[in-house]
């Protein structure tokens, strides 16, 4: 059997790396990987019980902020396609909504929207079982339990772009824009808000269209072995402050031209992330 090495040596020997060709170190190798940039359209809006009581007596309504709560994510094997997994994708949103009841300021109310996606992304095959111990000093070590090498899922996501806002009546409400039960969120998505979520369908409804920008990948625990010149090792010294002389620390610090001069847009790597949005937006 071979090592896969060319010099016929043993990859994985331990050595720290001084003079040797390389090392070998055990990581996530991504075997799969997409992106994504989506429109996602009229999707329904969980509102608070507070929340809800000053939505029934608003006029309009507008969509301040949304934010990424959890995305919850499950990995299935593809029937009949050998090394391929369906990522099937939960995204929980907290959308900040200015509404409006009247000629006076409008009011913040927060709530909850949801997303469901699937992707499929090839993981490779295999299904090893690994165990491992952590050493514990001057006693038993520690014994993790059983995993599989099988491929996990990763879900990079920045912060959704709020599009638009609509306030639905009760009697024009379409009950396939995203409806969930909000019984079943998890505990740790409700916790987020300072009240309960409710689902009245007798209630005035708020329903938001925003912009996802999403990477998944699969991934694997592999080992690989790297070139190596040395270990990392810092070279500059620590740099503490004292209590005696507070302005010594002062006077290194650079003078913050940049929060009295905002740069201009030559500065920064093409144009800016509003325009690179409006020349993008890809949704009707």
């Amino acid at each position: 059997m071979s090592d896969r090495t060319s010099n016929g040596c043993n990859p994985c020997n331990g050595g720290s790396g001084r003079g040797s060709d390389g090392v070998c170190i055990q990581t996530n190798k991504v075997y799969d990987s997409c992106r994504d940039k989506e429109c996602i359209e009229n999707i329904r809006v969980y509102l608070t019980e507070t929340g809800q009581q000053i939505v029934d007596r608003a006029i309009n309504v507008k969509c301040r902020k949304s934010e990424i709560i959890w995305v919850y994510t499950d990995v299935e094997p593809v029937p009949f396609n050998k090394g391929y997994y369906t990522v099937d994708l939960k995204f929980f949103f907290r959308i900040t909504l200015d509404v409006f009841c009247g000629i006076g300021r409008p009011t913040t109310v927060e709530g909850l929207a949801t997303f469901d996606k699937k992707v499929i992304l090839f993981g490779s095959e295999g299904n090893a079982k690994v165990f491992t111990a952590r050493y514990k000093f001057d006693d038993v070590d520690t014994q993790m339990w059983q995993k599989t090498n099988l491929p996990k899922a990763q879900v990079e996501v920045v912060d959704p772009i709020c599009l638009a806002a609509k306030l639905v009546e009760p009697s024009e409400c379409c009950c396939c824009c995203g409806e969930c039960d909000v019984n079943s969120v998890p505990e740790c998505v409700c916790k987020v808000f300072d009240d309960i979520l409710v689902d009245n369908s007798d209630c005035k409804q708020v329903y938001v269209t925003v912009g996802l920008f999403t990477i998944v990948r699969l991934e694997r625990e592999v080992q690989l072995r790297i070139p190596v010149i040395d270990f990392c090792i810092p070279e500059n010294e620590c740099i503490a402050s004292t209590d005696s002389n507070p302005c010594d620390l002062f006077e290194k610090l650079r003078f913050p031209v940049d929060e009295f001069f905002p740069p201009e847009r030559d500065h920064f790597d093409g144009i800016g992330a509003a325009e690179r949005i409006a020349d993008e937006c890809c949704c009707d």
